[in-house]
């Protein structure tokens, strides 16, 4: 006899793509887009694609570590200020800790219920403004930025910029 097929839930989540941004200048960073594919009922959008820098992380981190009370968070990859090798190979370093530390993130019950992540995943809203959205204080519920910046297709845009 076969069991009945159970869809499972399947989230995948990549970094890829660091790109630099303001070269050369003293405030320039590496900033990483975030794929998401996922079937879950947690997530708004089905699909997501957007861009963000470590800094982002770290303060995301910080906010699940708030929340989550007893679970712990995954690690963030350093902030190794002594890296022997090329800056290349740190930022791919830091790109795989990236991801890693998503996709523990996602699969986590208690992490994945905190509407910060899903705005960091799932809208382009800098933390200012995701701060004041899971406050109530923003123009929009968490839903509405999601499911807007999903209709906007901007995630999608920046796959079509053409580089330079």
């Amino acid at each position: 006899a076969q069991a009945a097929f159970v869809p499972q839930e399947l989230t995948t989540v990549r970094v890829q793509d660091p790109r630099v941004q303001n070269e050369g200048s003293w405030n320039s960073y590496v900033d990483y887009k975030i794929f998401l594919h996922t079937n879950s009922k947690a997530f708004t959008a089905k699909t997501s694609c957007v861009r963000r820098r470590y800094r982002e992380f770290v303060w995301l981190r910080r906010q699940l570590q708030k929340n989550a009370g007893l679970v712990p968070v995954p690690e963030l990859p350093g902030k190794s200020a002594f890296f022997v090798g090329s800056t290349d190979e740190f930022i791919e370093k830091r790109r795989q800790g990236l991801q890693q530390f998503l996709e523990k993130v996602v699969q986590n019950v208690v992490l994945l219920s905190d509407s910060r992540l899903h705005l960091f995943l799932q809208s382009q809203l800098s933390v200012p403004e995701i701060e004041a959205c899971v406050q109530g204080r923003g123009t929009q519920t968490v839903t509405d930025a999601i499911l807007h910046y999903a209709m906007s297709n901007c995630g999608w845009a920046q796959e079509e910029e053409s580089r330079p």
